[in-house]
């Protein structure tokens, strides 16, 4: 093995900006639900609608733990936590599961945000005066202005300590509130642009929302100082919030069993939740989850993984509603370029060119979801406007063994019998890894035949601690996914820029690095989209990762609730809008 660790930090999701804008209005009175998920391939943001019953309660079953109280830092900005704050911290607004459309919370925000200035480049936004915490405190500039401090490294000067899942909020110069703090005016550092500026604050950003500044000052937090924002970074992330500004509130719970939110008495909105209770579970035994749900200690999941066992069984009980679709998650291989072996881009292009996706797909995912195709594009799903086939040209994925070991003679590699050597010196072996579920289980199985077809052993070693295996450069091949939204344009910097922490295998191209920079500050998303392209080109090119399928998910529910479904261009899944949520009136 030759490899080399190096320090970083994981984030499991991104978050950036938005496409599309529009209202989504709440779903009553609708089609009562009859259809349940059925339509909701032809009617992604509307399926499932009903008209809903006063009282009831809910139990979702959440497949992992939250890891922390907060959103922020990346030990806590997991999916998890993200599905649990939901509906206590106030959000600017949000993607719905069409992909294509993202809805302004009307609730929150008096009007449509606006750009007023070019350079600097400054956005406002007016909140209704409606808007309160639950104590009765108006949601102002103030909240804007310490959930971007909490969202900045400590480079930035803002806060001492804290560890924001991204620098995006690094680039903001300040958020000033004026009309007694009703108008939020953000405004970016010199040179800097934001094409995905509408997702700042959104309930599908880093923060997930928005977090009370008046709460720190009753805690004894100085948070004009870095120091106290410091403070108040670490008490949120140790805290259950008994604030809301949201739909709902937390009325008790636990980072390892449950939590249970409640109607905040406060909520401002105007669709008021009908449910009594609504319970999330972490439940990290997939196994036991039908038995949770034949019993009723659990109405419904929208878990972060495929598990097939799972939907099979669902989809035996009559009671139950299932539906299948392509998820935010999209499944790839990563190279760690530290090892002395794979420094050599034209064995990185062989051993991608080895490997059969298609094959995979159809042995996986292809079973249970037969609309798969495979992904070419880092950035872009295949359904994206923006979409550019960067992958087929190459010949990546494509299975050749034969193009494959061509590669290699051309390049100078040698054959002693079955085995690849280089100089006299076998080539590897190489350090297969993944954490360990169905579909990747036999994913890397394959791969790992594909590779001794081309004479290059690959070992097997799943983890459990896909976090730390990545930040510790603990991998020659590694097998892992990467969650997203519809925005893309901090997306490549994330992946590929040399001074990323999530660039977990090493990769260095100035072009590249230049590339990444132009799509996150560019002015348009037309202009964003032309530098991930040919970032994405370039990286293709280099074999640094190849790019298998997007991971199906899946959601399941009782029939007994409506308005209930999946959102696939979230994060929080179906829990995006959990207080329309409610038992069908009869």
């Amino acid at each position: 093995m030759r490899h080399t660790n190096r320090s970083t930090v994981f984030a499991a999701s991104l978050t950036a900006a938005f496409l599309v804008l529009t209202a989504c209005a709440p779903q009553e009175g609708g089609g009562g639900g009859a259809d349940g998920l059925a339509d909701c391939a032809e009617h992604p943001n509307t399926c499932n609608s009903g008209e809903r019953a006063d009282g009831g309660d809910i139990t979702w079953i959440v497949d992992s733990l939250p890891g922390a109280w907060a959103t922020l830092s990346p030990e806590g900005g997991s999916v998890y936590t993200l599905q649990m704050l939901h509906g206590i911290l106030p959000n600017t607004g949000r993607w719905e599961p069409d992909g294509a459309t993202f809805s302004t919370n009307t609730d929150l925000l008096a009007e449509e945000p606006q750009v007023v200035n070019e350079d600097p480049f400054t956005y406002q936004l007016t909140i209704r005066p409606e808007a309160v915490w639950d104590d009765g405190t108006p949601i102002t500039a103030a909240d804007f202005e310490i959930t971007w401090k909490l969202s900045t490294t400590e480079e930035a000067g803002h806060c001492k300590g804290c560890r924001p899942r991204a620098d995006n909020y690094d680039r903001i110069a300040s958020v000033e509130g004026s009309d007694d703090g009703s108008t939020v005016t953000v405004t970016l550092a010199d040179g800097a642009a934001d094409p995905e500026w509408r997702d700042r604050f959104s309930a599908d950003d880093i923060a997930g929302g928005l977090y009370p500044a008046h709460v720190a000052e009753e805690q004894g937090f100085d948070i004009t100082t870095p120091e106290g924002v410091g403070e108040y970074f670490e008490w949120l992330h140790t805290t259950m919030p008994t604030f809301s500004g949201g739909p709902y509130r937390l009325v008790e719970g636990d980072l390892e069993n449950q939590v249970i939110k409640e109607p905040n008495p406060a909520w401002y909105g105007e669709v008021q939740p009908t449910l009594d209770t609504v319970v999330i579970r972490f439940l990290t035994d997939e196994g036991t989850w039908i038995s949770a749900l034949d019993n009723g200690e659990a109405h419904g999941t929208s878990p972060v993984a495929f598990g097939q066992d799972t939907v099979e069984q669902a989809r035996q009980r009559p009671n139950l509603n299932v539906s299948i679709t392509a998820g935010p998650s999209w499944e790839h291989v990563d190279l760690n370029l530290d090892n002395e072996w794979l420094k050599d881009v034209e064995l990185r292009r062989a051993i991608f060119t080895a490997i059969d996706v298609d094959d995979i797909m159809q042995r996986t995912i292809a079973q249970l979801y037969p609309e798969a195709e495979r992904r070419t594009n880092h950035v872009f799903p295949n359904t994206s406007p923006y979409h550019t086939d960067v992958i087929t040209d190459t010949g990546q994925g494509s299975g050749d063994t034969e193009a494959a070991r061509q590669i290699l003679l051309d390049a100078g590699y040698t054959y002693e019998g079955d085995t690849l050597t280089l100089d006299g010196e076998e080539v590897g072996p190489f350090r297969l890894r993944s954490t360990s579920n169905t579909v990747r289980d036999t994913s890397t199985e394959l791969i790992q035949s594909y590779l001794a077809e081309i004479g290059i052993t690959a070992t097997i070693e799943p983890t459990d601690d896909l976090g730390a295996t990545l930040a510790g450069q603990d991998y020659d091949i590694m097998q892992y996914g990467w969650s997203s939204t519809p925005a893309f344009a901090t997306a490549p910097n994330q992946y590929w820029s040399s001074s990323s922490d999530s660039n977990f295998g090493g990769y260095r191209n100035e072009k590249v690095d230049k590339l990444t920079d132009l799509a996150r500050n560019a002015s348009s998303l037309d202009e964003a989209a032309e530098h991930a392209n040919e970032a994405a080109r370039i990286v293709a090119q280099d074999a640094y990762v190849l790019p298998l399928f997007a991971m199906p998910v899946y959601i399941l529910v009782t029939d007994d609730y409506v308005n209930v479904r999946d959102n696939p261009s979230s994060s929080l899944r179906g829990l995006y809008q959990h207080h329309e949520w409610g038992l069908a009136a009869q």
